[in-house]
């Protein structure tokens, strides 16, 4: 299932701060929720366990698959926060899951698909043209309809 959240937007380029430019970005997209407040010792939103996974870990070694086992060590966590956090990304398209070695095992891993979010990002546009494209249908069939009950 894709789903993303689409909101008006300015373009972040004349910001300088990585870390701005993440947070705005991911709480535009709807993978951090406006006014998230974290659950966790967390002080903040970029203390937070979606954040530091997406920047940390995907963003700091984008073309890095990580074990979901090793992603929870890292961030002090559990497995179901991990794929909670997964999921929602695999929704949005961005993630892809590979083969990755981890404790002598092959196990799923998951990466930014491409190594690089903005050819990632590609998939995510192209998901949106489809469900737009399908909105735009079931509008017209909906008026069709209700034309015909008048």
């Amino acid at each position: 299932m894709f789903e993303l959240r689409v909101v008006s937007n300015t373009p972040l380029n004349g910001i300088q701060d990585i870390n701005v430019v993440a947070e705005t970005f991911l709480v535009q997209i709807g993978y951090i929720p406006k006014g998230y407040d974290p659950k966790t010792q967390a002080e903040n939103v970029r203390e937070s366990v979606p954040y530091r996974l997406f920047m940390e870990c995907f963003m700091s070694s984008a073309s890095k698959a990580w074990a979901v086992e090793e992603l929870a060590a890292l961030l002090g966590t559990t497995k179901p926060t991990i794929y909670r956090h997964i999921n929602k990304l695999k929704s949005m398209d961005l993630l892809e899951s590979v083969d990755v070695e981890y404790d002598g095992a092959v196990r799923k891993g998951y990466r930014i698909r491409y190594g690089d979010l903005s050819k990632a990002w590609s998939f995510t546009e192209a998901n949106i043209a489809m469900a737009m494209e399908n909105y735009r249908k079931t509008a017209v069939h909906f008026q069709t309809l209700a034309q015909a009950n008048r």
